[in-house]
């Protein structure tokens, strides 16, 4: 009986909290000390030494994403991504995992819109042998007929899964309705596409991208001393041979303007409704103010498309809104699955969030507490050797500054709801979104034409 009285009376002490506790501003995040250098065939190279744990961390990250995959080929990115550790001139796949598992050390690589990262981490005592291996794969990975064909049919059969899914599907439609000829419009490569990359192209690619004035090695940990790790880095990278760095391909976007796409997927369940809007990269004006109104939004439980299409009309599980920027861009979306028989409202209720970020000003409250969320998740991202690394990586891909890191806490800080609702009022509101909706046709379509002229297509 006791045990209930303590418990009851703390339910009710708990009860009693009118608010949560003031949580005080974060002051800026600052950088450790880290130094840039450059080898002589144009490779930077960014330091910072950690001693706490006898680790390294290495990022060495290439602007070489899929916005370089030629017409036709869409798929090159990934693949040579997927195959640069399974072969090279002197090791086989098997020798250059028994090699890494001998030295107990991580080394993946992946690509996405803008870049290629190969991403590793190892116990300081084994620093140079991790180094010998990064540098083998990126120069003379050889992408074995063997691979490319057992990569080929793996791939298949991934695509075939990531598009049975709706929200591909609606991710794709967007990606496309907002970007039209620039390669950002890429989302994912055809079966026949990533079919028809040859061992010659992903050579090509390897030695036109893949080169060192191209690219940014970080190392941050229990790295030796600078003068003694520059030495170990010119041994094994300073004669990688110098190329001139590409241009990046680009392409009209169109501008903006409405659009409905129902995507019929027959005798689906729900409906996934996705609205997008092309918006700014990290180095412009509107930056910050969009992803503090976009956090509004619909940035996690707090958010207003969470608190009143899910918890208050109950029409969805959840609902949500994101913003992805690229090198030359960004784009934002708001999202959400609900049963066909709420379409319609939830439809209103979704857009009728999306126009009130333009019509009235944020709550102060609001805007407080999106800021503390922010600049909360991004200090403690940036704690751990691999967050700071992979920050670094991206900036660089990404052409911005390292002071953008020491910059975002004030930044976010600065921001006021004039200043969001004009960003609103350009990048969120539904008169001029792409709207993608996904569901069966026959079910939904007539319900998606009360909001506009509609086109049906077939989900591929």
């Amino acid at each position: 009986m006791k045990a209930l009285i303590v418990f009851v009376t703390a339910a009710a002490l708990l009860g009693q909290q009118s608010k949560p506790p003031e949580t005080p501003p974060l002051q800026p995040f600052k950088l450790p000390q880290i130094k840039e250098r450059k080898l002589g065939n144009g490779l930077t190279v960014l330091l910072a030494e950690d001693q706490r744990i006898p680790l390294v961390t290495l990022r060495l990250a290439f602007v070489a994403g899929s916005r370089f995959d030629p017409e036709g080929k869409s798929g090159l990115s990934e693949t040579v991504a997927s195959l640069l550790k399974e072969g090279t001139a002197s090791r086989n796949s098997r020798q250059i995992a028994e090699e890494l598992a001998d030295i107990g050390a991580n080394l993946d690589v992946n690509s996405n819109a803008d870049g290629l990262t190969v991403s590793g981490n190892v116990l300081s005592g084994q620093f140079a042998a991790l180094l010998e291996l990064t540098s083998d794969v990126v120069r003379n990975a050889s992408f074995p007929e063997d691979e490319i064909k057992l990569r080929k049919q793996n791939r298949a059969q991934e695509l075939a899964f990531q598009r049975s899914q709706s929200s591909t599907l609606a991710s794709e439609k967007v990606r496309s309705v907002l970007f039209g000829a620039h390669p950002y419009s890429r989302y994912l490569p055809s079966p026949a596409s990533v079919n028809a990359i040859t061992r010659s192209d992903l050579m090509g690619f390897r030695d036109r991208l893949l080169t060192p004035a191209n690219a940014v090695l970080v190392l941050i940990g229990a790295i030796p001393g600078e003068q003694q790790t520059m030495d170990m880095l010119r041994a094994r990278f300073e004669s990688w041979t110098n190329k001139p760095v590409p241009t990046p391909p680009s392409g009209e976007a169109p501008k903006a303007a409405r659009k409905l796409v129902v995507i019929d997927r027959p005798g689906s369940a729900q409906v996934d409704i996705m609205t997008g809007h092309a918006t700014v990269n990290r180095l412009q004006a509107d930056y910050f103010p969009l992803i503090v109104g976009t956090a509004i939004l619909g940035g996690g439980a707090s958010s207003r498309l969470f608190l009143n299409l899910r918890e208050r009309d109950g029409f969805a599980y959840q609902a949500n809104a994101m913003h992805v920027p690229f090198r030359d861009t960004g784009y934002v979306s708001a999202i959400t699955q609900v049963r066909p028989e709420v379409l319609e409202p939830a439809m209103k209720g979704l857009f009728a969030e999306m126009d009130k970020m333009a019509a009235e000003p944020v709550t102060s409250q609001e805007l407080s507490n999106v800021k503390n969320y922010l600049n909360g998740f991004f200090v403690i991202g940036l704690e751990s050797q691999g967050g700071l690394a992979n920050q670094l990586a991206a900036l660089r891909v990404a052409g911005a500054p390292l002071e953008y890191l020491e910059q975002y806490v004030t930044r976010v800080r600065s921001v006021e709801p004039d200043q969001i609702q004009r960003v609103a009022a350009k990048y969120m509101t539904s008169k001029d979104a792409a709207i993608v909706v996904v569901g069966d046709a026959g079910k939904i379509a007539k319900t998606v034409e009360k909001f506009g002229a509609v086109q049906v297509e077939k989900a591929q």
